[in-house]
């Protein structure tokens, strides 16, 4: 359910994204990662991170604040294919696997943390969600109606529907 609504709030998320100028893309607004531009990248920074954990594949970072794809139609593409990796991994897990121990280390304290893969899993959720918190308060700041992301309204869609 989650990778799926990850999946529709970036959609609707991108497409308001999508009507932001320039100057208003790249805009330092004081957010955690300052403009919509790191905001965005700072969300596909950490999923990266976080699926090369999960699976030993595909693309990291080392800092958090990286800015792969400052262009938004480049960022978006990248979003997209990111958002369709994470489902199609998410429909591998068993309840097996998500009960199995977990072994990573954090980009901001490099010390080994081993859990129960279920609970990073939950995180790696949670951490976007938050994230696009800001990003939607970045829209509001800069005069744009940010759109509803509320998990209730995806469960509500037709994509949301066989999870209610």
């Amino acid at each position: 359910m989650f990778a799926a609504y990850n999946r529709w709030a970036n959609a609707r998320l991108y497409d308001a994204a999508e009507l932001l100028s320039e100057d208003e893309w790249s805009r330092d607004v004081h957010a955690f990662f300052g403009s919509m531009q790191g905001t965005l990248n700072h969300i596909l920074v950490a999923d990266r991170i976080w699926m090369n954990r999960f699976t030993g594949t595909g693309e990291t970072h080392r800092v958090l604040s990286d800015v792969p794809h400052p262009d938004f139609a480049e960022l978006r593409f990248e979003r997209g294919k990111m958002d369709d990796r994470i489902v199609d991994w998410v429909e591998t897990l068993t309840e097996e696997a998500l009960a199995g121990l977990f072994s990573y280390t954090p980009v901001t304290n490099p010390k080994e943390v081993t859990q129960p893969l279920a609970s990073p899993l939950a995180h790696f959720f949670n951490h976007q969600t938050h994230h696009r918190g800001h990003a939607h308060m970045i829209l509001s700041v800069l005069g744009h109606e940010p759109p509803p992301l509320d998990l209730i309204y995806f469960l509500r869609t037709e994509e949301g529907e066989p999870f209610f």
